[in-house]
This record gives structure tokens, C-alpha cells and sequence, in this order.
């Protein structure tokens, strides 16, 4: 583990937290301590009497499922919330911040989970929003340019400074959101599923820079699903479980199952669920050279009934943009799409949805929910004529049964259905959003990284959901930039590389290597093994 705090200091620190008190050993006097951290929402205690504490020059991951309290938690470090009971202690004195601006003033910088970027303003506005540089009255454009570009080249990301927002990739905003917390030269950084949405080379670099943080005495906050990444930079691990501290280990003292069984009380030993659908010879869907100039081109494909077929490949080769067009989202230049046998004429998501097809979005938030409503709202938004009277009023009492025999069958943990979806989990969000076309009687499935964000509890969930799908006909088709999860549950896996499918592989008969060596477009010349059955 490299630039490891003193092995003293860590053992001694570890016998003092092991008490449950999170108190550090005598001497070691850390930048941020949290005591007895408890915060009431109306229905929901989300944190109950939480310890936690981070030194200079290390980093502390949090763990625990979605609704364990981390972001809770990071939110009332950054002055986002304020806490219902307990104290903040920052670089040795009691601090309460009631906004994110104060804590910024302090050195204390976040990097959401969720994007925070205002579409059309440029990259460089972002990062520098309400600091700009300025000449007089007016805005430094030549150097706050030169300052954001700074910043992306820190991250080692070729992005044009004076591009918009609007248009960039996820994971491309998600580079922007940490070029904007670096240019804050904060003393304590908070990181937010960092790496949710970032290509293995992106996260690569992202880790150089946070070795370099460390070695300048930044203390660094990691939140992250992806536990075997925190190996290569993490000091210390906070488990958290309901909203409780539960423990906190060095990190080269504990192992990921210890972790896992600390975070859901329970050993968790099946990543993956046996599968029990299986694919026929029926051909539920097919696409036949479909084309967006400058996006993808003659991208072909069959889906059976009862399979699970995975799209893989780096990140812009194609994938999402196929899969939105595909759903009327983005415009077809050529090609077909055929559902059960009868040829579609697809200009717009409305057309996808009253012929089957639906499309769950990697962006959830932004594009799959309505934050602000409520949960049956949102189960029942994209069919609300099935609710509705003969005047096209809402029945309420259709409304409510419809949202709760749905919310009971995927098990979703609300306190009420009446509580705004933005403050469930992410995991209880996605099983919201398949709610939603379920109830749509969706006949296929577009599930695009449908475990990004969300604890492995929580993603065992979803996969156990996906297979009962398949298993009961509904088409489905799995998009994720995650190489295990795509043979843990897939049948084929159709690979892309720069817009076309360089192969269509068995999963069961491939492996990680062979999927990147298509994806980077080395596979064997010509190959579409089973691209058509």
C-alpha cells in the first residue's frame, strides 16, 4: 500500500476505534472528527450516534449498503445537511457549516455522487462557478480558461475548457465535477463514488492523483461499491449499516468478505444468482444494420426469449447510443428493428413505449425519475392512462394499489409510498424505474449499468430481478462497463468497438481477456460468432 501512514500510529488508532467510540489514540490528533452524529429526516432516522475521523495525508473509505447513511453523512460534513444531534470537530475546533459555501471557505470539498454541472454553461464555468477570476467588474475568460485547463490536465483528460456541458459523456461530466473539487486546493476532499462512471484508464489516473493529494497531507473521504478498487489507495475503512457505525479497520488489517459481512450483518457469499431462465429459439428481438452517421454503423443483433444479452465494450464505442436509438431517443440513419416478427417504425421514445420496448438510463436521476415526486407517482408514470378515470383523471385508489402491489413484488424499502424518490437509495431507485415499465408490460428491457451506484446487497437484488424477467419472457438486454457482472449474468455478449459489434460471443465459452481483445478491436478478423442465433 503506498505513502501508508506510520504502523504505530495505525495500530494505535485501530485499538482506539475498536472500542466503538471512534476516538483517536492519545497524540494523534486528526483534521476532521465526528461525534455522536445522529440526523432525523421526517419519517426516516437516517444516522444514529455515527463516530468518525480522518487524518492528514490518508484515505478513509465509508462503506455500507445504499441507505446506510454515507451520503447522509458526507452531506453534513460538506454543510449540505446539518446534524440533529452531535459535534464536528475540524483542525481542533467545533465547527457547524450551514452551507456548502462555508465549508468550501473552509477547505472542505465534495465530489456528488450525483452531477452537479449546469448543462449550458462551459466546462470551465463549471469548475469554476461563483469564483471566477475576474478583471475589474468583468470575467478573466483568458485565465479561467488556463486555470480549468490546469486542473483537466491534472486529471490528464484531453476536455476542450470552452466546450458545454451539454453533450459530454457521463463519465466525461464526472472528470469535470473532479477537476472542479480540485480546484478548490482543498485540506479534505470527499469523494462520492468517484469512479462509478469511469473507464479502468480514467480510474487509473484518477488514483495517481489522489496518491499525489496524499503525499501534499490532503485527507481524502472515499466512497465507493467497488470494493476490490480500494485496495490500491485506501489506509482506513468505516463500515456503516442502517445508519450506525459498525467498525473501522486499517484496511491492509481487514478483507473484502469482512467488509461485506460487516456492511449487510450477514455473510454475502453469491455475487450472482443461480439463473433460471433459459433461452429458446424464439427471437423476441432483431436488429438488422442499424446506422448513426458518425455514432455507430451497420450494428446487427438478435435477442431470444429467455435470455439475457449482454452489450459490452470501453467506453464510446457505441453501446448506450445504439440502445437509445433503438428506444427513439436518437435518430436512425439506416437499418430495422423487429419486434416478435413485425418490423417498427420508431421516431420517438413514444413510440418505443406503445410498441414494448423500454430503456432504463445510466442516468437515473436525470433521466429515468422524477426526483421531487413521490413513489407511486413514479411507478405508475409511464402509464398513467391505467390509472385514470374515463374523464383522464386519476383514480387514487387504483393509483395507490397499483403503486403498492409493485413497490411489495421487487421490495422496495420506502417508509411510505407518499416519500419523494430523490431520498430513497439508489438501489431502491432502479427497482422503482423497472416498477415503472413493468407496469408498462414492457416486453424488452434495456438495463443501461443498472448497478452503477448501488451496494453488492442491493445488486444481487436487481440480478435476481433481471433473471426473473428473462425467465418469464420479457427480452433483456445489459449494458455495463463491469467485465464480471457481464458473465455473471448474460447468455451472449455482443462486444463493441468505435460504433460497430466486433463480435457476438457465448459467455459461458469466453472470458475477460478475450471480451478486451474485441472491445479494442483485436478480435479475429471478421469475427461475428453468433451474431444471428
Amino acid at each position: 500500500m503506498e505513502n501508508r501512514s506510520a504502523d504505530a500510529r495505525q495500530t494505535a488508532h485501530g485499538a482506539a476505534m475498536a472500542s466503538g467510540h471512534g476516538v483517536p489514540a492519545s497524540g494523534d490528533v486528526p483534521l476532521l472528527r465526528l461525534d455522536n452524529i445522529s440526523k432525523e429526516f421526517p419519517g426516516v432516522r437516517a444516522l444514529s450516534n455515527v463516530h468518525f475521523d480522518l487524518r492528514r495525508g490518508e484515505v478513509h473509505a465509508v462503506c455500507g449498503e445504499n441507505g446506510a447513511g454515507k451520503s447522509t453523512l458526507m452531506k453534513i460534513i460538506s454543510g449540505v445537511y446539518q446534524p440533529s444531534a452531535g459535534t464536528i470537530v475540524y483542525k481542533g475546533a467545533e465547527r457547524q457549516f450551514s452551507s456548502t459555501r462555508e465549508s468550501e471557505a473552509a477547505g472542505i470539498a465534495i465530489i456528488h455522487q450525483e452531477l452537479n454541472l449546469i448543462p449550458h454553461l462551459s466546462v470551465a464555468e463549471n469548475i469554476y462557478l461563483a469564483r471566477e477570476p475576474r478583471k475589474g467588474f468583468l470575467v478573466d475568460r483568458r485565465k479561467l480558461r488556463a486555470d480549468a485547463k490546469r486542473c483537466l490536465d491534472r486529471l490528464g483528460v484531453d476536455i476542450d475548457p470552452d466546450r458545454p456541458v451539454r453533450g459530454l459523456s457521463v463519465a466525461r461530466c464526472q472528470m469535470v465535477e473532479i477537476a472542479k473539487a480540485l480546484s478548490l486546493d482543498a485540506e479534505v476532499l470527499i469523494m462520492d463514488e468517484p469512479t462509478s462512471s469511469l473507464t479502468e484508464q480514467e480510474t487509473r489516473l484518477l488514483f495517481k492523483v489522489i496518491r499525489d493529494l496524499k503525499a501534499s497531507g490532503v485527507g481524502i473521504v472515499y466512497i465507493s461499491h467497488r470494493l476490490d478498487e480500494m485496495a490500491e489507495i485506501v489506509d482506513r475503512v468505516t463500515v456503516l449499516r442502517d445508519g450506525r457505525y459498525i467498525s473501522t479497520d486499517d484496511f491492509s488489517a481487514t478483507s473484502i468478505d469482512a467488509i461485506v459481512s460487516k456492511m449487510v450483518g450477514r455473510s454475502l457469499e453469491e455475487k450472482f444468482p443461480d439463473r433460471t431462465s433459459v433461452p429458446g429459439d424464439e427471437i423476441i428481438l432483431s436488429a438488422e444494420r442499424l446506422t448513426r452517421a458518425g455514432v455507430f454503423r451497420d450494428v446487427s443483433f438478435t435477442l431470444r426469449r429467455g435470455e439475457i444479452l449482454g452489450f459490452a465494450g470501453l467506453m464510446g464505442a457505441g453501446r448506450t447510443e445504439v440502445a437509445r436509438a433503438i428506444f427513439g431517443a436518437d435518430p436512425l440513419d439506416a437499418g430495422m428493428v423487429t419486434l416478435h416478427g413485425q418490423a417498427l417504425s420508431i421516431t420517438s421514445p413514444r413510440d418505443a413505449i406503445a410498441a414494448g420496448i423500454a430503456y432504463l438510463s445510466e442516468d437515473r436521476k436525470a433521466q429515468g425519475l422524477a426526483i421531487k415526486m413521490p413513489v407511486d407517482a413514479n411507478m405508475t408514470l409511464a402509464n398513467t392512462e391505467a390509472v385514470s378515470n374515463r374523464f383522464g383523471l386519476i383514480d387514487f385508489a387504483k393509483h395507490a394499489k397499483v403503486a403498492k402491489e409493485y413497490v411489495d413484488l421487487l421490495n422496495v424499502r420506502t417508509p411510505s409510498l407518499k416519500q419523494p424518490v430523490r431520498l430513497l437509495s439508489g438501489g431502491n431507485q432502479q427497482k422503482i424505474i423497472i416498477g415503472k415499465w413493468l407496469f408498462r408490460q414492457s416486453k424488452v428491457l434495456f438495463f443501461d449499468e443498472p448497478t452503477r451506484g448501488i451496494d453488492v446487497g442491493a445488486k444481487l437484488a436487481i440480478y435476481r430481478i433481471m433473471d426473473e424477467l428473462a425467465a418469464n419472457g420479457i427480452g433483456v438486454v445489459l449494458i455495463s462497463s463491469e467485465l464480471p457482472e457481464i458473465l455473471g449474468m448474460t447468455d451472449r455478449v455482443a462486444v463493441f468497438h468505435q460504433g460497430r459489434i466486433t463480435g457476438v460471443l457465448e459467455t459461458k465459452k469466453t472470458t475477460q481477456e478475450e471480451i478486451m481483445r474485441y472491445a479494442s478491436g483485436y478480435g479475429p478478423a471478421g469475427a461475428m460468432r453468433n451474431a444471428h442465433g
